[in-house]
C-alpha cells in the first residue's frame, strides 16, 4: 500500500501532453504551484471500474474536497494521449 502524501509539494517534471493535435510540455510547477491538489490515477481509461466507480466518485465528491481547502483533482492514467483526449 502507498502512504499519503499528503502536504507535500509535488516534484517537478515535464509532461508531455496534446493539445490542439501538438505535442506540448508542461512543467508540473505551472499545473501545480500554488494550489493543494489530489492526483490519482487509473489503469486504464474505459475500462468498467474505472469508468463507474472510480472516475465519477471523484466527482461526486469534489464540492466536499474543495469545502477542504482542495482546489483540483488530477487523474492520471497509462493511455496515450489520444484516448485520454477523447
Amino acid at each position: 500500500m502507498f502512504t499519503s502524501k499528503e502536504g507535500q509539494p509535488v516534484p517537478e517534471v515535464t509532461f508531455k501532453t496534446r493539445k490542439n493535435d501538438k505535442w506540448v510540455n508542461l512543467n508540473s510547477n505551472d499545473i501545480f504551484s500554488g494550489k493543494s491538489v489530489i492526483i490519482f490515477g487509473l489503469p486504464g481509461a474505459y475500462t468498467p471500474t474505472c469508468s463507474s466507480a472510480h472516475l465519477p466518485r471523484y466527482e461526486e465528491l469534489f464540492g466536499a474536497f474543495n469545502q477542504q481547502g482542495i482546489d483540483d483533482i488530477y487523474c492520471l492514467s497509462v493511455n496515450d494521449a489520444f484516448v485520454m483526449n477523447s
